[in-house]
């Protein structure tokens, strides 16, 4: 079974920074593109940044300019380096892969269980 798992959130005061990162596991074919999102207390989850397999990257407004997603040496790891943090960027943070080839089965969309960050001002 194909499983997400996410790390690196925590606690940081306005203006730095957190790495979030995102590992997958199972006997994965092929993932179409990974990306984050976001749901902060009371509101409904957002879409983040995304990167496709072919490295091609997208960006919320909100998050352009200060956040990077990228993909990391081992298959099928990303991250998102968050510098400029804002209080409004508090949320659970979660990872997704979409269109997941796998030798069991296939996914449409496959999500992790997230990481909580909590920006203070």
């Amino acid at each position: 079974q194909v499983q997400l798992v996410e790390s690196g959130g925590g606690l940081v005061q306005a203006g730095g920074s957190l790495r979030l990162s995102c590992t997958t596991s199972g006997s994965i074919i092929s993932i179409e593109g990974m990306g984050w999102h976001r749901q902060a207390p009371g509101k409904q989850r957002e879409f983040v940044a995304g990167i496709t397999s072919g490295g091609s990257t997208v960006y919320a407004n909100s998050v352009k300019g200060r956040f990077t997603i990228s993909r990391g040496n081992a298959k099928n790891t990303i991250y998102l380096q968050m510098d400029g943090l804002k209080p409004e960027d508090t949320a659970v943070h979660y990872c997704n892969a979409v269109r997941v080839v796998a030798v069991e089965d296939d996914y449409l969309q496959v999500w992790g269980q997230g990481t909580l960050v909590t920006v203070s001002s």
